[in-house]
């Protein structure tokens, strides 16, 4: 993962309804949810619950797996895991604040 990559996944988790659609389908594990169950859990109409999950899916963070005529939406925790390990694999190296002793 790179700051370009990062910084577009956090920005599609940056809208509320975004996050509480991918917050949901970590809740829902590896079963996930197709849309109209998505949208009953979060009373978001099917139509702009679609442009959220397509914004999700173009980032990876969201996967689509089709099972005859349903597609189930799953949470990709390797995004996620790739996204958080970004996020904090150089905590503490020891950056200080300019003219501050370390």
């Amino acid at each position: 993962m790179n700051e370009k990559s990062a910084a577009k996944s956090l920005s599609a988790l940056g809208h509320e309804a975004r996050l509480s659609v991918y917050r949901l389908l970590v809740r829902a594990g590896d079963g996930g949810l197709n849309v109209g169950e998505i949208g009953q859990h979060l009373t978001i109409p099917a139509s702009t619950l679609a442009h959220h999950l397509s914004a999700l899916v173009d980032v990876g963070l969201v996967r689509q797996q089709r099972h005859g005529r349903e597609i189930r939406n799953h949470a990709n925790y390797d995004a996620m895991t790739d996204l958080v390990g970004f996020l904090t694999r150089e905590c503490c190296v020891g950056v200080t604040a300019p003219g501050v002793a370390p």
